[in-house]
Parts: structure tokens; C-alpha cells; sequence
């Protein structure tokens, strides 16, 4: 049986251009040489060693790790290639990174859908970032500055002991750190998490949140994010622990 092609990825910013080529001061646009075979304008002489930051081209073949080792910041839009490795390649190591190759000539194939790069829910994940964390995010942070105390006792419950139909925060977030990791989607999850802070930050620019309500706000809002990124490989035991859904509901009266 012949052996699937092998497709490789590289991820850039919305101009297309590889940022550690720009940082380099050789920029490499991607987006300007689709079907083109583009040389390295540098290439290191040890292979493969780092003579700079950018001694040849990175790509992988697990698409939830092509945000790792770009140069980049977790900001969005960005722009996802399909690209085809030419010439003599690499490695690092084939026991710790068996999902990347390096080389110093590739062919730039085409331009595909860039929320892949954050795990086949991407699309989903992306709705939550952009639309309900907006949304939510002034809510979280109010239910904290309206009883710094209660809440605090509330998250600590929950992250230690969850609630009668889910798991516990601490437990669920481990969790979906190990799968992520399992499934190649390491790099995913943390531009999935650091793009839930951006839009918290957002969100709360201008109001008076503490920094106590906007973490809490981070947490909220990393985990729902997560959650979705996981939507279909957990069950709703480990989701609503993600999402942390008993701290919305209002906090049990206390007994006089």
C-alpha cells in the first residue's frame, strides 16, 4: 500500500511574510511566491544548528504545532501555507521533534484555512474568542469586584473539588493539557489561551475591574476557549469543569 503524502506547514502573519526572515532583516513573503521555489537568502553552514534566528526554513507536519517556534506573538489574523520541503533536509532530533523537518529550499504549494492551526474545532474556538468572551468578559470581572471574598472561596472550591456533575477546574485543565500534547496540539492550546487573555484585555480596557477580577476573567475565559477546542474528544463531566459553570450560577445562601 502506498504511503500517504506527507503535507508540511508554516505559519506566518496576516502579510505573509515569515517573521523570523523579517527579524533577520531578509524577509521571505509567502504570500508573493505561491507556486515559486524560494532558496534560503541566509542558510546556516553546520546543519542543523542555529547560526541565527532564522538559518532555515521550519515547517511541520502536525498542524497544531505550526504556531510553535515562529517568532510570532498569539494575535489573529494569521496566514497558514502548505509548502513542499526541496532539497537536502533535517532535524533537531527525530526522538523529540519527529513531527518537524528543516530546510533551506522550499516550494510554497498554497494558502489554506488558517484557524486549522488552532485544532479541528478552530473555527469554533475562534467564535468563542471573538464573540462570547467579549460579551462575558465584564460579567466575569463584576461578579468578582461585587464579592471579592465569596468568589475567591467559590474558585477555590471549584478548582480543588469541581461540582456534583463535573470534575474539578485543576483536574479538567490538566487533562486538556496532556490530550493536547497527545494529539500534537500543544502549541494550539497555548495561542488558544493567549488569545482568550487578549480579548479579555479588550473587553475590559476601559472599566475599573481590579487585577483580582480581570485573572479571574482570564481563567473564565481561557477555559471556556479550551473547552472548545476539546468539544468533541471529552464529555460534558470535563467540558463544564473547563468552563467552570457552577461559579455563574449564584452563590448558595449562607444559613443565619
Amino acid at each position: 500500500m502506498a504511503r500517504k503524502p506527507v503535507t508540511w506547514y508554516i505559519a506566518t502573519p496576516a502579510d505573509g511574510i515569515i517573521e523570523m526572515s523579517r527579524e533577520a532583516g531578509t524577509p521571505v513573503n509567502l504570500a508573493a511566491s505561491v507556486g515559486k521555489v524560494i532558496d534560503h537568502p541566509k542558510p546556516c553552514t553546520n546543519l542543523w544548528f542555529d547560526e541565527s534566528r532564522f538559518s532555515y526554513f521550519r515547517m511541520v507536519k502536525r498542524i497544531g504545532e505550526v504556531l510553535e517556534d515562529t517568532g510570532m506573538c498569539p494575535t489573529w489574523p494569521v496566514r497558514l501555507w502548505i509548502v513542499e520541503p526541496l532539497g537536502e533536509t533535517g532535524n533537531w532530533s527525530q526522538r523529540y521533534y519527529p513531527y518537524r523537518l528543516l530546510s533551506h529550499q522550499i516550494r510554497v504549494l498554497e494558502e489554506t484555512e488558517a484557524h486549522r492551526a488552532l485544532g479541528p474545532a478552530g473555527r469554533d474556538v475562534l467564535n468563542v474568542i471573538q464573540q462570547e468572551i467579549p460579551e462575558r468578559a465584564a460579567g466575569w470581572a463584576a461578579d468578582w469586584d461585587s464579592d471579592p471574598d465569596g468568589m475567591r472561596d467559590r474558585q477555590w472550591n471549584w478548582d480543588q473539588c469541581g461540582g456534583p456533575t463535573c470534575g474539578s477546574g485543576r483536574w479538567a485543565d490538566s487533562l486538556a493539557m496532556s490530550v493536547s500534547h497527545n494529539r500534537r496540539e500543544s502549541a494550539a492550546q497555548t495561542w488558544i489561551e493567549q488569545l482568550a487573555r487578549n480579548a479579555v484585555d479588550q473587553a475590559l480596557a476601559d472599566t475599573d475591574a481590579s487585577l483580582m477580577a480581570r485573572c479571574y476573567a482570564y481563567g473564565r475565559a481561557t477555559g471556556c476557549a479550551v473547552a472548545t477546542q476539546h468539544q468533541a474528544r471529552f464529555e460534558p463531566y470535563v467540558l463544564d469543569a473547563l468552563r467552570g459553570i457552577g461559579l455563574d450560577s449564584p452563590a448558595p445562601a449562607v444559613a443565619v
